[in-house]
């Protein structure tokens, strides 16, 4: 009896550390990410950047992990979880050192583009950490609530890191925050985390992690390049360039032996479910966020620090939600699709805002916005692991936040074209590009609401069947 409960309680210790530090890892990602979003004109202006080169700024790190969290995820599960996620937090570290000491545009986009691929290694072997050390059923949907509000909780503190740094200090001392924090984040995983991986590892997928990496990278680099206005020839470049290297990794993916992605997951209901709502996260809350602090700025003269006060209204509410959405007695289907239901409904209500509208004018929408977001962010890692075959935990979760990133790049760059406009010389032109980004944002999250809706579950079989089965056409 005494052996039995000292078992269960080095268990429940070893699983409170996994979440934690795992939790952490996600945290300290998403924080490094919205880190731009307030602090852009200080940075731009340091390092001497032009509009172009403010664009690369904010969106340098989506680069790196668009084009590395399918791959960081496979490869952590067959070669280990907790090695790729130490080796992430140290690649973090170091890039956001890198970028503390910039001198000018081009370093810093290098050192963001790094710490990227940093963070696709902590995000994605991060859930797959959790998926290991909690078993299915209630205590994995409370852990996947915990690490949903670690999402919601980067994104609340990075502006206010930013804020902070540029009131008290300069710009580069959140840098300087974040690779103190991705450094402890990385010797505490390598002394407290135990290492996992699948019981048959597939040997690298060389050819396909090269070209998902090559496709990715030339799909978001030609939205990042679109922005700048004009059907330039490096845009088209890209724009030809993207479709074509992913339809090669698909062709590769098919034919391997040794697959990183077998396309044929997006055949199963729940894999499309989940990709596609992470997908609409990204175009519809997470583009309307990242337009929301510079508007704020340019039309109501709210201050950087208020701008990161608002968008931590909504953020907060959503990790207190994610926190408790364990207790919502419905499936993750419908979970999606009324939480991407709800935050369309929010959106809709920030309609209608003119020169008088203060900050007291969006905080009731953007608390009921947070509110719909964590329970989706509640819900996407709790399916992002049972929409996979078992022991792919951190495979579903690279798929998963892949689709998170490539969306709010497509969304940011449909809403920078639909909100500008042809004139921007009076405040007018401001609230009406404001109208007009609501409207598409909100027209995302619930079209992603009815894809998540038509995905049934029909046909579906259990994951181990399933495991199996995917192995066996990997064998053909």
């Amino acid at each position: 009896m005494v052996r039995s409960t000292d078992h269960r309680s080095d268990m429940r210790t070893s699983e409170s550390r996994t979440l934690a530090v795992a939790s952490g890892g996600t945290l300290i990602a998403l924080i490094a990410f919205c880190v731009p979003l307030t602090a852009i004109n200080e940075t731009a202006t340091a390092l001497g950047a032009d509009s172009g080169g403010r664009i690369w700024i904010l969106s340098s790190m989506s680069v790196g992990l668009g084009a590395a969290l399918l791959s960081a995820g496979t490869i952590a599960d067959d070669y280990g979880r907790r090695r790729i996620f130490v080796s992430g937090a140290a690649l973090f570290a170091v890039a956001s050192i890198a970028a503390a000491f910039a001198p000018g545009t081009i370093t810093f986009v290098i050192a963001r583009i790094a710490e990227g691929v940093g963070g696709a290694a902590l995000i994605a072997a991060s859930l797959g950490l959790i998926a290991h050390a909690f078993p299915a059923g209630p205590a994995r949907a409370a852990a996947s609530g915990v690490w949903g509000a670690s999402v919601g909780g980067g994104i609340a503190l990075g502006p206010l890191l930013a804020g902070v740094s540029g009131r008290f200090a300069d710009w580069r001392a959140a840098y300087w925050v974040i690779a103190a924090v991705a450094a402890v984040i990385a010797v505490a995983a390598g002394k407290l985390l135990d290492e996992s991986r699948v019981e048959h590892p597939s040997r690298l997928d060389v050819p396909g992690t090269l070209l998902l990496a090559a496709g990715m990278s030339a799909l978001l680099a030609a939205l990042i390049e679109g922005r700048s206005g004009g059907i330039r020839p490096i845009v088209v470049g890209l724009a030809v360039a993207a479709p074509v290297l992913l339809i090669a990794f698909f062709v590769v993916e098919l034919r391997s032996r040794a697959a990183m992605l077998d396309p044929r997951l997006f055949t199963r209901p729940a894999f499309l479910a989940a990709t596609g709502a992470a997908f609409a996260t990204g175009m519809g809350i997470i583009a309307l966020m990242s337009y929301l602090s510079g508007f704020v700025g340019a039309a109501l003269g709210i201050s950087v620090l208020g701008a990161a006060w608002l968008i931590f209204a909504w953020s907060a509410t959503s990790v207190v939600t994610a926190l408790f959405a364990r207790r919502i007695r419905l499936s993750g289907r419908i979970q999606l699709a009324i939480g991407l239901a709800a935050v369309g409904v929010g959106q809709l209500t920030l309609l209608g805002l003119g020169p008088e509208s203060g900050w007291q004018r969006f905080v009731p929408s953007l608390i009921g916005i947070g509110i719909a977001s964590g329970v989706v962010n509640a819900g996407l890692g709790r399916e992002a692991v049972a929409s996979v075959p078992a022991g792919r935990g951190s495979l579903g979760s690279g798929a998963n936040n892949t689709a998170r990133y490539v969306g709010s790049a497509v969304g940011v760059t449909v809403v920078s074209v639909i909100a500008s406009g042809p004139a921007h010389s009076d405040a007018s032109a401001l609230f009406t590009g404001w109208n007009h980004a609501t409207l598409f944002t909100a027209a995302a999250s619930f079209a992603g609401a009815l894809l998540v809706l038509a995905c049934r579950r029909r046909g579906v079989v259990p994951a181990p069947i399933a495991a199996a089965a995917i192995g066996d056409s990997l064998k053909l």
